[in-house]
């Protein structure tokens, strides 16, 4: 009986790949784990498989062939998907290549090697892309300014930047945190660091940084950035010769005349902005849509994704992929950005239009490119300074957290040239 049953075992696995060649992650309303099916299609990639991006299909559906620790994978992390033959998925493909349909396929065939940005003061409620990295477990190096100034950021495909101030202003925390032990022992090892590697000032350092950040997306890198890490980047772009810091951040007053000496041709994003001086002030700049500019409340802060041609536009339909359009928007020091400060060749991919401003924009600068994401953690609409970092296994399916991880998985595609 053992002998009939091993044999009977032996043909049913033997036929199955036949069966059942391809294993479809579907991203729509049916999966039970968004977050965690990027993670496996970035899993599948490392086992030097390639994985195909189905662009609009059921949500923006992943597709692999099926090898036995591919599905148990999927079981393991609790993601959907369905077994399908090598008919299905030929169909699949047909229906995606119509010419009339806003579909396309994009080919995964690398890991890429991923950077997140972050101080080594780093509290648990910073950041929303370390969050979302570790649920999804998808690996990543840390790493900070000595990193940065010696050079090894070609060593990465994808850079996060933290929710940094490039400022040198600390956040601009002063008011409310001056005293507090966290933001003393941060300043002291900023400008630590600072004289470590040559510079009087935390801004000077700053400001080196992003040059070299600059030089990353000249020579191909990816910038994906969040929160006040957006527009404190063009700041310091814009601010390369000028002190906009006061005494309690450098020792210091203000140069004068600072809005006549910005370069808003260094910038990536935003244009004609001037700066908020006030040290006192929680904000760097006009750029960030303030909320009693917005006049907007929890529940009713949405924003639209735009929906781009597939076959036309394939690097903004792979950043906005998700199962919802219409995401809940959420709050951070910087929360949402200007239309009108924003240049003419940026690309907005999710918009609140009722207050005119963008929350999510894309831009290329030489070989590379960059994304800006407003807001803290897409979870928690106000995340304040010393709560508890948001648990993700609450929120499987989250539409902002989805978008993030777009950008994960946007250097691994076979880019096809854009059209327009």
């Amino acid at each position: 009986m053992k002998t009939i049953i091993s044999i009977y075992f032996l043909l049913i696995t033997s036929i199955a790949p036949c069966l059942g060649s391809h294993l479809l992650v579907p991203m729509d309303e049916q999966q039970t784990n968004h977050l965690k099916a990027y993670g496996v299609t970035f899993w599948v990639l490392g086992q030097e498989v390639e994985a195909e991006w189905l662009l609009n299909y059921r949500g923006g559906s992943f597709m692999f062939k099926n090898q036995p620790s591919f599905e148990q994978e999927l079981v393991i992390r609790g993601v959907s998907y369905e077994v399908i033959s090598d008919a299905q998925a030929l169909q699949i493909k047909e229906e995606i290549a119509h010419p009339e349909s806003n579909m396309d396929l994009m080919r995964l065939d690398a890991v890429p090697k991923i950077a997140v940005y972050s101080p080594p003061s780093k509290q648990p409620w910073d950041d929303a892309v370390t969050l979302v990295l570790t649920y999804a477990e998808i690996p990543y190096d840390v790493i900070f300014d000595d990193e940065v100034m010696a050079d090894l950021l070609p060593k990465y495909d994808w850079l996060h930047l933290h929710h940094e101030d490039f400022t040198g202003q600390y956040g601009k925390f002063y008011a409310t945190y001056g005293r507090e032990a966290w933001y003393i022992e941060a300043q002291n090892q900023f400008e630590a660091s600072a004289k470590k590697h040559g510079f009087e000032k935390v801004s000077e350092l700053k400001g080196a940084v992003v040059r070299k950040i600059s030089d990353f997306c000249l020579g191909g890198g990816f910038l994906f950035a969040m929160c006040s890490a957006t527009d404190t980047y063009d700041i310091a772009l814009a601010a390369q010769d000028v002190d906009i810091c006061d005494y309690m951040y450098d020792g210091d007053g203000v140069d004068s005349n600072v809005h006549d000496r910005l370069n808003y041709d260094k910038t990536f994003a935003f244009k004609d902005f001037k700066i908020k001086l006030d040290p006192y002030q929680y904000e760097y700049s006009e750029i960030d849509n303030q909320a009693y500019e917005r006049g907007l409340r929890e529940e009713n802060d949405f924003f639209e994704l735009f929906t781009f041609s597939a076959k036309w536009d394939p690097v903004p339909t792979m950043l906005t992929q998700n199962h919802q359009k219409q995401v809940k928007g959420f709050m951070g020091q910087t929360t949402a950005f200007k239309k009108r400060l924003i240049k003419s060749d940026v690309i907005i991919l999710g918009e609140c239009e009722s207050v005119d401003e963008a929350r999510y924009i894309h831009g290329t600068f030489g070989k590379g490119t960059w994304t800006f994401f407003g807001g803290h953690d897409p979870e928690d609409y106000r995340h304040f300074v010393g709560e508890e970092p948001t648990d993700l296994n609450l929120h499987p399916n989250s539409p902002g957290y989805r978008l993030i991880l777009n950008n994960i998985l946007f250097p691994a595609a076979k880019k096809k040239k854009q059209k327009t």
